[in-house]
């Protein structure tokens, strides 16, 4: 399912536009964007918790050439599935 198909699935639940539902996806969207990228966890009871994960700086291998590369140190996104979510998937 992709995003315009999500807020139309939501405009017939809620028995709203479209639009309107798009609307409310995009703020849904970028508040939890917000609250992840200042390292707070956004927690939705019953479907899961999106935290943000720090990577240290660490050496790998270019596969093609085999050479040694330094990859430094990011942050990303991590996402931990709550049960109802889990059971909902594993029924």
């Amino acid at each position: 399912m992709k995003k315009p198909e999500l807020a139309a699935a939501i405009a017939l639940s809620a028995d709203v536009t479209k639009e309107k539902a798009g609307e409310i996806l995009n703020i849904i969207t970028d508040e939890i964007t917000n609250a992840v990228s200042q390292g707070d966890p956004v927690a939705l009871v019953g479907f899961g918790t999106f935290t943000r994960r720090e990577r240290s700086a660490r050496t790998g291998k270019n596969p093609q050439t085999g050479a040694s590369i330094n990859i430094p140190a990011s942050r990303s996104v991590g996402f931990k599935a709550g049960k109802a979510l889990k059971d909902a998937v594993n029924t």
